[in-house]
């Protein structure tokens, strides 16, 4: 007998698993389950790889391609070397319809209820509401899903943007990037090249080299020195006028105005939580990471799972990538099914628990 839920009517469909999130991992675990016969669900409030859509034209993978390939399919590549989110996106669509995998993208799920036996998951889609119920339901949601605002005056004005899309936007206007971690190097050097006049303002002195890529921090570097990209160390925006930017220096007080045209405000993204905290998942830390176990992946909640970047939360320092949560699938395959999926990735499988050290040293 089918659940009821609260207006009386009865789930669209049940099934025994459910995957919320269609980036890489959650497509990855999509393909697990559907090679081991599991009836199973995929609901994306959005496209597939959509965090990765957003990335500026050309940006190449942090990780190697072999670290990145899903389910066993490896990523066709031409050039022997880092792919773009353009080339990684082609690869997403492509695995989709090679495994003929079934996914409601633009379907958001908007309120999961814990009920008997598992769980009744409130979707909205084309101006329609559904609800499903499941037995078992996995969280794969990422983490970067609105950027961490500096709640200061002008942050919203229309020069101002917390995403970096495509250096030809500022080709030969004065551009400040705020932030020194690895998005704010790469988009400086960027636009540089790209014919804009750029500077940095960082709250930090230095840059850091265990954070940034290791091909681009000594760039960076000696184009500060030439004096071909400005550095405001030790500052922090105050306040965003229509003409100019106010920096502080966050040691002195010392106040002095940058002129910009456009303000890049590269600042890091905020995981959205709110799927766990309806759930009843305890959330642990300023960055408010789900608490699960890691032999299974299972949250304290009976029958849900984390999996992917999502079980760090918004991650301050990033501990979790696509390489080194493929072992999240196989953990919650093998939870579900008491297998372990045959196809993981495309490198053996213990060499996904890597830490960002050796991250960055491939």
């Amino acid at each position: 007998m089918k659940p009821t839920y609260e207006n009386g009517n009865q789930p669209v469909r049940s099934t025994d698993v459910t995957i919320i999130g269609a980036g890489p991992i959650g497509i990855e675990l999509a393909a697990a389950l559907k090679r081991q016969g599991v009836n199973y669900l995929h609901l994306e409030a959005r496209q597939i790889g959509y965090t990765i859509s957003w990335w500026p034209r050309n940006t190449e993978f942090f990780s190697t391609t072999e670290r990145i390939e899903l389910a066993g399919v490896p990523i066709p590549n031409t050039r022997q070397s880092r792919t773009t989110g353009e080339e990684y996106l082609a690869y997403l669509r492509s695995l989709v319809e090679q495994l003929d995998l079934q996914i409601q993208t633009y379907e958001p799920v908007t309120k999961i209820e814990t009920v008997e036996g598992g769980f009744l998951l409130h979707t909205r889609a084309r101006g329609r509401e559904f609800t499903y119920f499941s037995k078992k339901v996995v969280l794969a949601t990422g983490n970067m899903h609105a950027p961490n605002l500096l709640d200061i005056p002008g942050e919203d004005l229309p020069h101002v943007s917390h995403y970096f899309t495509d250096p030809h936007l500022y080709f030969r206007k004065r551009l400040l990037i705020v932030g020194g971690r690895n998005s704010a190097a790469e988009a400086a050097l960027r636009c540089w090249r790209a014919g804009s006049q750029v500077s940095i303002s960082y709250r930090r002195a230095d840059f850091d080299a265990q954070v940034i890529k290791h091909w681009i921090l000594p760039d960076l570097k000696t184009q500060i020195e030439l004096g071909n990209i400005g550095y405001y160390p030790l500052t922090v925006p105050v306040e965003i006028t229509p003409e100019h930017v106010v920096l502080e220096h966050v040691e002195s007080g010392a106040r002095q105005e940058v002129p910009a045209d456009f303000v890049l405000l590269a600042t890091g993204f905020r995981a959205d939580m709110s799927l766990f905290e309806m759930a009843g998942v305890r959330l642990l830390g300023d960055e408010r990471a789900p608490e699960y176990n890691p032999e299974t992946m299972e949250t304290n909640v009976s029958g849900l799972y984390v999996a992917g970047t999502a079980a760090a939360g918004s991650q301050k320092s990033y501990t979790l990538f696509i390489e080194n949560t493929h072992v999240h699938v196989g953990r919650i395959v093998q939870a579900l099914t008491g297998r372990w999926p045959e196809k993981l990735g495309t490198i053996q499988s213990r060499q996904y628990d890597l830490s960002l050290e050796e991250i960055q040293a491939n």
